[in-house]
């Protein structure tokens, strides 16, 4: 019997370099950039607890939250990667305060692209040896090739997005992406650092059995999410459901993606626009899962269509097969209807 065969990322990246609407080699490298940065990444994170890089490391980002010495790693990782290879004019990262301009060895902004980044998602995860991830996001600058990036290439609208992906760090590492032409997932083989295609075409299926939420703040919840709690725990026809939270965005979504499922992160009574970042988290996902064939919104609108208005901007989060996040909506709907 033959053995089977895999294509790699690399041989997948120049197969499709035609599918990308303004193809010049430049996103092709971009991507390449990105795999190199997750490899080096991976090797860290799998080294973590006994290279005292876990912990916290005594400061906190833009959105207040206290950085963990990997956070500020690999953030320092992809940016080194990214700007080295002069295949981006700006990067944004969500543990930076303000966009980083990026300028070519002879002092131009002559690429196209703008990438915004989470570097290392779930990161306090890292002390308890749970999945954390990264997640990538690509847009074409709107200003001028060759003149100073501006904050405007950055605040887009996720249908604007050119390429998103995320990478998980699990049981295996698999880089997930999209360039609008489906979605395909690649695992490392670390015995050689080659990421494989092992996960071609991936759909998201229509429905499922999983809701991903923290209950623990149950009772801060809107009224429609918890009526969709109560109706996804009750007993009738393929109900109730399981309930399984990882906290990890990369990780839920990646189960949800294979398995089917509804991930939810929702506005609460303490923080009305919720948690999770627009630019570095929702667009991308979304942008991922409606090419998977599922759904994200904020619980009434279109993630996609949402016209971000600064950098770090925040939105409810309901991502996932297409069935379950509708029904979840109706809920929302529901709720707020005198």
């Amino acid at each position: 019997m033959a053995e089977q065969t895999f294509q790699t990322l690399g041989e997948f990246i120049i197969d499709k370099q035609e599918d990308f609407k303004y193809s010049s080699g430049e996103l092709s490298r971009l991507i390449s950039a990105i795999r190199l940065a997750s490899k080096v990444v991976n090797r860290e994170v799998n080294k973590a607890g006994i290279a005292n890089i876990i912990g916290q490391v005594g400061n906190q980002n833009i959105q207040g939250e206290d950085q963990q010495k990997l956070d500020v790693l690999a953030n320092n990782i992809f940016i080194e990667a990214l700007s080295q290879r002069e295949v981006v004019c700006g990067i944004a990262s969500e543990e930076s305060d303000d966009f980083i301009e990026i300028k070519a060895t002879n002092n131009a902004h002559l690429s196209k692209y703008v990438v915004l980044i989470d570097p290392l998602d779930g990161s306090s995860n890292i002390d308890v040896n749970v999945s954390v991830g990264t997640i990538f996001s690509i847009y074409r600058r709107v200003t001028e090739p060759g003149t100073p990036v501006q904050m405007v290439d950055f605040l887009q609208k996720g249908i604007k997005q050119v390429a998103a992906g995320y990478v998980v760090y699990g049981s295996s590492t698999m880089i997930v992406y999209t360039t609008g032409n489906g979605v395909n997932g690649f695992t490392l083989d670390p015995s050689i650092g080659t990421y494989y295609l092992s996960h071609p075409n991936m759909k998201i299926p229509t429905s499922g059995k999983i809701y991903s939420i923290n209950e623990g703040n149950y009772i801060k919840f809107p009224q429609g999410v918890k009526d969709y709690i109560k109706y996804c725990q009750l007993e009738e026809g393929d109900r109730p459901y399981t309930s399984r939270y990882i906290g990890s965005l990369v990780s839920d979504f990646h189960r949800n993606m294979i398995k089917g499922g509804i991930y939810i992160y929702p506005s609460t009574s303490h923080s009305p626009n919720g948690k999770l970042r627009l630019l570095y988290e929702c667009n991308p996902m979304a942008f991922l899962a409606e090419q998977a064939g599922g759904k994200c919104s904020d619980g009434y609108r279109r993630i996609l269509e949402i016209q971000p208005t600064e950098l770090h901007q925040r939105v409810p989060f309901f991502c996932g097969s297409a069935a379950m996040v509708t029904k979840a909506e109706e809920f929302m709907t529901k709720a707020v209807k005198p």
